[in-house]
């Protein structure tokens, strides 16, 4: 068999962490980018490992074009392909509009919206050389409702998110190469983690199917772009909240 490559950005925790468990568990080796929490991915590189799928961990700000290209040129040299990429890295921070400075609006952007497309256009020559690739951005509910309590600079970024990967399915159909996102609601991250009790304990008390969301459901997902049964599926935004939103 082929060997099948995955390049997961933000892949040390969380919803990252969960979709390169689910990648290797589907037979993928997976590249595991992380900013700053080195020694987090290694203990993901060896979870990888013991499903016996290979692993690499790659430190990279997705917002620096130099590093992102070292990233994936990195990626190439060990394997010599990139199957899927799942654009998963993200900051935010809950902030009133009022209290935005422009300092963080642009590092909200520069991570959630420039990582994405830096890192898809990076990947793109090399899967366009395959014949074939699935790239799967990280959105949010926020990208497509405004969100309800998260900075407006985040919402902005994930709406932006689904905008590219709309505009590059069209592009790249032509070349085999998937692009659709993923729009998570509440999930248990750390994010989400960092509201105030009873505003959580309000949000989840909303949604229809009574629960917080867990990194798992998110990268179920994920699995399900990264497979043969979405071949047809392109341009789509695949919606992960428990109907808090239906668009």
């Amino acid at each position: 068999m082929t060997r099948r490559v995955a390049l997961v950005t933000g892949g040390s925790r969380g919803i990252g962490r969960a979709c390169a468990m689910r990648l290797a568990r589907d037979g993928f080796d997976v590249a595991i980018n992380y900013h700053q929490a080195s020694e987090v991915a290694e203990q993901v590189a060896r979870a990888v490992g013991a499903l016996g799928r290979e692993a690499v961990c790659l430190g990279a700000d997705v917002a620096d074009a130099g590093a992102v290209d070292r990233m994936v040129s990195e990626v190439v040299r060990a394997w010599g392909r990139v199957d899927v990429l799942v654009t998963n890295a993200g900051t935010s921070a809950v902030r009133a509009v009022e209290e935005l400075d422009t300092d963080e609006w642009d590092r909200v952007l520069d991570v959630n919206l420039r990582g994405t497309f830096l890192c898809a256009q990076r990947v793109i020559p090399v899967m366009k050389t395959q014949g074939s690739g699935r790239i799967i951005m990280m959105s949010s509910q926020a990208g497509l409702s405004g969100g309800v309590f998260i900075g407006v600079h985040y919402a902005v970024s994930k709406a932006g998110v689904i905008c590219l990967a709309k505009s590059l399915a069209k592009q790249l159909a032509p070349f085999g190469i998937r692009v659709n996102t993923v729009a998570p609601g509440i999930v248990e991250t750390d994010m989400v983690a960092s509201y105030p009790p009873d505003r959580l304990a309000a949000l989840v008390a909303s949604v229809p199917l009574g629960r917080i969301g867990t990194a798992e459901d998110v990268a179920e997902a994920v699995g399900f772009l990264a497979s043969p049964a979405s071949d047809y599926i392109t341009g789509a935004t695949l919606h992960v909240n428990g109907g808090l939103y239906m668009p």
